[in-house]
């Protein structure tokens, strides 16, 4: 079998014994995915303790931690629930069943809430009232809060609530996804003489979930604050006159919010997609969250109409959707208690002010966002645009962003009569109405406006130009490992590279081709490509790694992603180990490896960073015998990167930026404050300086090595 091989040190036994073949796919030597991103969140929420972050970031991370669980929900569980209704069995390397993973993800994700809420209301709400920032609870509301706060409901809720009584006549209402609403007991008669029971009360999106008083009014704070829920909980009454509540209680719904497309059946992509995404807001429901007081025939009635048991029921103590708290963090001017603000610095390589043609024609030219601007990137693509001696310009768009410079600039482009072909991902996860507007968009541009393969998502990060330089024609790549994205190039960290070099250029301008009339692509020159040559090159190089390492020489592999779960590459890895490779991964988030596993797996260390900025590149680094391979990609480890998507590796061949990246893996292995390092048993420790060492963060050190003081 492909995945077993001898262990050479059993070998070093006595001549008689027969060597010892390890099963590399042994389900114990896999952690299951799904439970390995709750760990993820669940070191997400440690940074809303850590009391070296600044406070309103740390509040930040507990909302960042509540957006994660709610996509995890809607798409993980979501998954899951499927699979259990199908009746799927084992399907994953460590052996789990659908059902049994379920059961495991409810008890840790009950924990991981119950922890959430007690950080809320335990530890920040106390750190906030230090710095005078309080969340003001109904019952600490002065006359003077009462009587402004009755007029907000009066003028500003009331008119547009729509409270809906529950009868034959009008029967338990669709409730839409992650959706606030409020479940209404009520005893008394009616307009019409009937018993009251139950109403349900819904609160519009467009409503602010958090209130800031107005302090010269209601004898506060000038950061005094109220939950929307607090106020719709003391005028309730208001909505149901004649009547008495009996009691109130919120709750929100998490529904499947995954996209199903049949590729066999459709003609139109984007018509497909369009008609599905209504269905989003109102998909099978995964997860029902309430008030942590609401009785249980109330939870129960919920659960019944939802058909969800009671694993799914998570009752909180605070607001049902955490992360709204987030309007607080820009409500508030309090330069202290955020991150120091940086400036991304420009190299003086690419200044906007230069010719970006001219400076690419002399040299590869590498950024690393955010801690260096995205706006040469912008700029490239505008210049462009402008010149006249550009003749085409093609590029994928995955995620773009609102108002986007990028697409302003393609636009402008077309509409100078350039040829423009853009490559549009319509299944972007939860951008998917964002690009089918910004296709139109081209479109109405004169844009050549494709939506890349029904069955292959198109993940790959390229920006091709091709200029008329005298009498030839010279192209011009950027390839990268992040989106197309000004805001969340702010936020993630990701590689941009610069290129003219002809055969790199030449091999995205064939996967352009590919994309676009969907022929054959010939052998590729430098780059690599799923699902075509990217895993069987990156596995014939970890071989490579192991055999000279068996041969005594120092084997040795660095591989940076957000997740790693395929099992194929899992096992070579776990081959490599076994022969004497020291491989260090710095994986993000999820990792089905486990390491320290003697014999298989303990030459290799797992480092999670978890910091100011999310990690968001994809780097791999080979030693190779000191003749060192270093790639850029835009592709995860995973099943569908590897062999459902279109995605690139690029080589990083120039030996200053290959020198460069090697440090900067390194600087993330010495960070001994936001590393987080896997035990074999799938469970993390922060690292801590040892020994008196001064700490070192990763993040920190690539601010002062590379951005600008603000």
């Amino acid at each position: 079998m492909a995945n077993v091989k001898t262990n050479k040190k059993t070998q070093e036994k006595k001549a008689t014994d027969k060597p010892v073949l390890i099963d590399f796919k042994k389900p114990e030597y896999y952690l299951n995915r799904q439970l390995s991103l709750l760990e993820f969140n669940w070191r997400v929420l440690q940074q809303a303790r850590d009391n070296s972050i600044p406070l309103l970031e740390r509040l930040r991370f507990l909302c960042i931690f509540s957006t994660n669980m709610d996509e995890f929900f809607e798409i993980r569980v979501a998954g899951l629930q499927q699979k259990v209704e199908l009746g799927a069995q084992h399907n994953e390397p460590d052996n789990t069943s659908p059902k049994q993973i379920l059961k495991r993800i409810s008890q840790r994700a009950h924990d991981l809430v119950d922890e959430q809420y007690q950080l809320l209301n335990s530890i920040l709400d106390e750190n906030l009232a230090d710095e005078n920032i309080r969340f003001v609870r109904r019952t600490q509301w002065n006359s003077c809060m009462d009587s402004w706060l009755k007029d907000y409901f009066d003028n500003e809720l009331l008119p547009i609530i729509s409270p809906l009584a529950l009868d034959p006549a009008h029967p338990f209402p669709r409730i839409l996804n992650k959706s606030l609403h409020f479940i209404v007991s009520l005893k008394g008669k009616d307009a019409f003489g009937r018993n009251s029971g139950l109403a349900i009360v819904q609160i519009p999106r467009a409503l602010p979930r958090i209130i800031q008083l107005p302090h010269e009014e209601c004898d506060c704070g000038p950061d005094d604050f109220v939950f929307l829920s607090s106020v719709v909980h003391a005028y309730v009454g208001s909505l149901f006159p004649g009547m008495n509540v009996k009691g109130c209680y919120q709750f929100r719904v998490t529904r499947n919010s995954d996209l199903y497309v049949d590729e066999e059946e459709i003609d139109d992509l984007l018509r497909a997609v369009e008609g599905e995404l209504g269905s989003r807001r109102y998909g099978d429901a995964v997860r029902l969250e309430a008030a942590h007081d609401c009785p249980d025939a109330i939870c129960n009635y919920l659960l019944d109409k939802f058909e969800l048991s009671e694993q799914d029921l998570y009752k909180v103590e605070g607001p049902v959707n955490v992360n709204r708290l987030n309007e607080v963090y820009d409500l508030i001017s309090r330069p202290e208690l955020k991150y120091k603000p940086f400036v991304p610095a420009i190299p003086s390589k690419v200044t906007l002010k230069s010719d970006i043609f001219e400076s690419i024609r002399k040299q590869d030219i590498l950024l690393h966002h955010p801690y260096e601007s995205f706006a040469p990137v912008v700029d490239f693509i505008r210049q462009a645009a402008n010149d006249p001696n550009v003749l085409a310009i093609k590029q994928t768009l995955y995620r773009t962003g609102p108002s986007s410079a990028v697409v302003n600039a393609l636009v402008k482009a077309a509409k100078l009569g350039k040829e423009v072909t853009v490559v549009v991902e319509l299944r972007a996860r939860f951008d998917e109405q964002a690009n089918i507007s910004l296709a139109a968009k081209l479109q109405e541009a004169g844009a050549h406006v494709v939506y890349g393969v029904v069955g292959y998502k198109t993940h790959a990060k390229m920006l091709l130009v091709i200029r008329r330089e005298t009498q030839h024609l010279r192209q011009y790549a950027h390839l990268g490992t992040g989106n197309y994205h000004s805001r969340t190039a702010r936020l993630y960290t990701d590689y941009g590279f610069f290129t003219s070099n002809k055969k790199i250029c030449e091999d995205a301008n064939r996967v352009f081709h590919q994309l676009t009339s969907m022929g054959q692509t010939k052998n590729l020159n430098k780059l690599l490509q799923s699902p075509f040559t990217l895993q069987d090159t990156l596995e014939a190089k970890i071989e490579r790694e192991r055999q000279h390492a068996a041969q005594g020489k120092d084997g040795r592999i660095i591989i940076k992603l957000n997740s790693l779960v395929d099992s194929e590459m899992i096992s070579a890895l776990y081959q490599a180990s076994s022969d004497g490779v020291k491989i260090d991964l710095i994986i993000r988030g999820m990792c089905s490896l486990r390491p320290g596993i003697p014999g298989v797996s303990e030459n290799i260390k797992v480092t999670s960073i978890i910091g100011r900025f999310l990690e968001h590149d994809r780097v791999v680094y080979f030693k190779n015998d000191e003749k060192p391979e270093v790639f850029i990609s835009s592709a995860d480890w995973m099943e569908r990167n590897l062999y459902h998507r279109v995605e690139i590796a690029t080589p990083i061949e120039n030996k200053v930026l290959q020198d460069r990246i090697i440090n900067e893996l390194e600087y993330y292995l010495l960070d001994n404050t936001h590393a987080w390092i896997m035990n074999s048993d799938g469970v993390y420790t922060q690292a801590a300086p040892e020994n008196g060492k001064e700490a070192f963060v990763s993040q920190e050190k690539f601010l002062e090595d590379l951005a600008e003081s603000s």
